[in-house]
């Protein structure tokens, strides 16, 4: 088995070929180190590449196989976000600050518990700075590129995770989602990605953006890699006061459940007002291959989006504002300048943006009263190209950075399970995303729907065929 052909395999079934001993987890670990070394200088995904970790990592993967375990994730190579702690490196958080950070004493918890499930950590890759973008874009280590098109953006600010995984240097990531940083570099480069409940999965030992917004998960090439990450993942953390005390969901075990039990909606309205051709085409080939005619509205999305901005932008600036006031001029200038102009946002603003929360999971927990699950655009259109300032959205001509996650926000904002499933419209060159969006705790549901238009064909996250 060549490289390439290691690499192409989802992480479940390069899992299963570990386990059955039909291939090691060191060959693993030695395929995706000879392909970051092979792409990584053309597409920026990789700050820091943990070579002599991966090995020792996978020989301990396969000395536990051998004795007898059986890991969901044997051998299964991935990345994180830099803003999760590696022991050893500094979490730079996509910044030029942080890079003066001691090394970390500790990895990440979702790390540690990666690495119970037995997969193989080969590095920690690029991101916006401090997660407040939406392009994979990076003014101090430059531009993770959108395998697919390498002119294009990935989309962040999971921008290393996305091209990491659709490069196939990795078969799985972990990155952060406050607006939709893993859903937009789903979207962008053609993958699944999953951004469970707000307070699932343990923050612990990962560098904040947005307290109140910040959740954690994985993006991969299927579905199942999702599911069988999320089950790995789940699980009380006294180090994560933010974390809810809730029984975990058996992803995979649903995995194949189907979908005809289920009654599936396509959002309109806001949903569609600000969604451009591409965007629309992949919702309804979404909802074609499920059968969905039902289109609701919620008319509270525009007002849970801008309430999510003005949260965003404050309680980041409060988090920086040391940083502001004695480094200004070591921040990106679209970075520094939001953080600014958050940290003039009245009180009273930012008060009623939170308490209009209560009404948006009001809402939105009274139409999941009558549906299962809600299909939305993830972006508004396919990737754009690299350096993009300005884009049309919904008639208006807008800043790109901040107004890609124009569909990613309102559901952050209510904290609700998203899978991002890829769509390959015909002809096109370039993947879009679908939200698949479900009731709270309700994983499992998104992730069958996920399954589901991946085995039909609906969907796929082909690794990029890179020149």
């Amino acid at each position: 088995m060549t490289t390439s052909d290691i690499l192409a395999r989802p992480g479940h079934a390069i899992a299963d070929d570990v386990n059955a001993r039909r291939l090691s987890a060191r060959a693993v670990a030695e395929a995706a180190l000879a392909a970051i070394a092979a792409g990584n200088e053309a597409l920026g995904a990789f700050t820091d590449v943990t070579a002599e970790r991966a090995l020792a990592e996978a020989d301990r993967v396969d000395a536990r196989v051998a004795a007898g375990e059986s890991l969901p994730l044997a051998g299964v190579p991935y990345s994180v976000k830099n803003l999760f702690d590696v022991e050893g490196i500094a979490t730079r958080a996509g910044s030029k600050i942080n890079r003066d950070r001691p090394p970390a004493a500790r990895d990440a918890a979702l790390i540690e518990r990666m690495t119970v499930a037995g997969a193989v950590l080969v590095g920690a890759v690029n991101m916006g700075e401090y997660a407040y973008d939406f392009t994979g874009e990076n003014a101090h280590d430059g531009a993770s590129r959108n395998p697919h098109d390498p002119g294009r953006m990935s989309g962040g600010s999971s921008g290393g995770s996305g091209t990491s995984v659709a490069a196939g240097m990795a078969a799985l990531s972990l990155g952060s989602d406050t607006n939709g940083s893993i859903r937009v570099p789903a979207s962008f480069c053609g993958l699944y990605g999953l951004k469970p409940t707000f307070g699932r999965l343990s923050r612990a030992r990962t560098f904040p953006f947005v307290h109140s917004l910040d959740h954690l998960g994985p993006l991969a090439r299927s579905p199942r890699d999702l599911a069988l990450v999320l089950d790995a993942l789940q699980g009380p953390d006294a180090d994560d006061p933010a974390l809810i005390d809730r029984p975990p969901v058996a992803a995979v075990d649903a995995l194949d459940g189907g979908t005809g039990d289920l009654r599936i909606a396509v959002a309109g309205g806001y949903f569609r007002a600000g969604a451009g051709p591409e965007a629309l085409a992949a919702v309804a080939h979404v909802a074609e291959a499920l059968g969905a005619t039902r289109e609701v509205d919620i008319p509270i999305a525009a007002a849970a989006r801008s309430a999510a901005y003005l949260i965003t932008t404050s309680e980041s600036s409060a988090l920086h504002l040391d940083r502001l006031r004695s480094r200004a001029g070591d921040f990106d200038p679209d970075t520094r300048d939001r953080f600014l102009s958050g940290a003039m946002v009245p009180a009273p603003w930012y008060l009623a943006a939170q308490r209009l929360r209560a009404a948006a999971k009001a809402a939105f927990a009274s139409l999941f009263e009558t549906v299962d699950v809600i299909l939305a655009p993830a972006t508004p259109f396919p990737a754009l190209k690299s350096g993009t300032r300005m884009v049309e959205i919904g008639g208006a001509t807008l800043p790109a950075r901040p107004n890609i996650g124009i569909f990613t926000q309102p559901i952050s904002f209510v904290g609700l399970p998203v899978v991002a499933v890829p769509v390959w419209l015909p002809g096109a060159a370039l993947p879009i995303g679908v939200q698949v969006v479900a009731p709270a705790w309700r994983e499992d549901i998104a992730l069958r729907v996920a399954e589901a238009l991946h085995q039909s064909g609906a969907t796929s996250a082909p690794v990029a065929a890179l020149t």
